[in-house]
């Protein structure tokens, strides 16, 4: 990672880091230790805020009155310039964007944001607590003794590998650090902080269209994140994460001896469906429920067929501490604070426990949250790439006549699919970003 990359992602974590630690910790020291020891039953979440952007979304929060909020990632967006549009003059996504979303931030306009946080009251904290790690990975304990929520802050991104290189997310370092953690003294419920996709993969069903930054594009990284949680012995744990402008909720129930649920709440202000006008808001959504994913949870409490969410969303947690077993209410919620998805936990059901294995699998054999998206089958894994190539294609051949020039148009759609996979294929171990 060169200087100015690694110095301009300081400093987006650091404003955040400043932005959360004034919820987490009641913005003073003398009040931090009764805030740390007080019940906490209202825990809101969110990423990807634009600060030149709007963010009524606020209003809802608030009116949620959440003790604790946290900032997955992509609180500012420090070298974004051009918003996201996929139709337009300029198109900055999509397989026919024109310009570029991302313009570098010169160092002298860095250097000039760093000397103002350096100015904010809460700055020489956040210094002391990251002491001189590499990387802004930390931790919080909350609540009173059996009732505690630990909350782990990743860092994925200081220490990353090019996406695709399998290589590593979080470093030799801060994977001792969580391994620590995770062996450390129990608590209820354990929230596990990455600010990207820690169970989705949908990479593996959107791809060669596009990519996605996630976990899963790291399989050996998320094995061995699995393998940590399962070997600590340690209950109640669960993610959260952001970065994909939409808000889903998935689970993978064949690792850890329970059930592993993931989050995902983005953005407070960029959306998917923001990207494109709202008479093709329904495109957006029938594409959400045409890509496959055998981990994403479908239920009655969600808005869309899809069980996505691609308006503007934050993330709410309730926990009922008097009921028995304890009860975990979690949603991604819009801008008016109704809920688009959600999903009701029970404690006892996040305790190592016999689940289904995906040792007990057959060959050839799909499982909903047990399969991984790499494993399905090429004619479903790809299919939104050939609903997409047969369409290309058929808005062609609707302007040709000759039968050989159809089917020498249908035979280089289809040698541009089998070549983009097979470049993909070689490209897997190779460190290109």
């Amino acid at each position: 990672m060169d200087g100015v990359k690694r110095w301009r992602w300081w400093a987006v974590f650091i404003l955040g880091a400043l932005i959360g630690s004034q919820f987490a910790c009641g913005g003073g020291n003398d009040s931090t230790k009764a805030n740390h020891e007080a019940l906490v039953s209202r825990i809101a979440f969110g990423s990807c805020a634009n600060q030149t952007a709007p963010q009524p979304i606020w209003d809802a929060i608030i009116k949620f009155d959440p003790q604790v909020f946290i900032w997955m990632g992509d609180n500012i967006y420090g070298d974004i310039k051009r918003p996201s549009k996929m139709f337009g003059k300029e198109r900055t996504i999509g397989p026919w964007k024109n310009v570029p979303r991302f313009v570098p931030t010169s160092q002298d306009e860095m250097n000039f944001k760093y000397h103002i946080i350096k100015n904010h009251p809460a700055y020489s904290r956040l210094r002391h607590n990251l002491n001189t790690k590499a990387g802004i990975y930390t931790s919080y304990t909350f609540g009173p003794v059996g009732r505690q929520i630990k909350i782990i802050l990743l860092d994925t991104r200081y220490h990353r590998d090019p996406l695709s290189s399998d290589g590593t997310i979080l470093g030799s370092t801060q994977w001792t650090w969580l391994e620590k953690e995770l062996n450390g003294p129990s608590s209820a419920i354990t929230i596990i902080v990455s600010s990207i996709q820690v169970i989705s993969n949908l990479s593996a069903t959107t791809g060669p269209l596009f990519y996605m930054e996630s976990w899963g594009r790291f399989p050996k990284e998320r094995d061995r994140l699995f393998q940590l949680i399962a070997d600590s012995k340690r209950n109640g744990v669960f993610f959260i994460s952001g970065d994909v402008h939409f808000g889903e909720i998935t689970r993978y129930d064949c690792d850890v001896g329970y059930a592993l649920y993931d989050i995902t709440s983005s953005g407070l202000t960029q959306a998917v469906e923001k990207a494109v006008p709202a008479p093709f808001h329904f495109v957006v959504r029938f594409l959400a429920w045409w890509t496959p994913s055998t981990m994403r949870v479908i239920g009655k409490n969600c808005r869309h067929r899809s069980c996505t969410y691609g308006q503007p969303n934050f993330g709410a947690i309730e926990i009922d501490w008097d009921a028995t077993p304890v009860a975990l209410k979690i949603e991604v919620r819009d801008t008016d604070g109704i809920p688009a998805i959600g999903v009701n936990i029970s404690l006892s059901e996040l305790q190592a426990q016999s689940v289904n294995s995906a040792a007990t699998l057959r060959v050839g054999e799909h499982q909903k949250h047990c399969s991984l998206e790499v494993d399905l089958p090429w004619i479903v894994r790809y299919r939104l790439t050939i609903l997409f190539y047969f369409s290309v294609a058929g808005m062609f051949f609707s302007t040709l006549g000759s039968i050989f020039l159809k089917f020498l148009l249908f035979a280089l759609v289809g040698l541009n699919f089998a070549a983009a996979v097979v470049f993909r294929l070689f490209l897997r171990k190779c460190k290109l970003d």
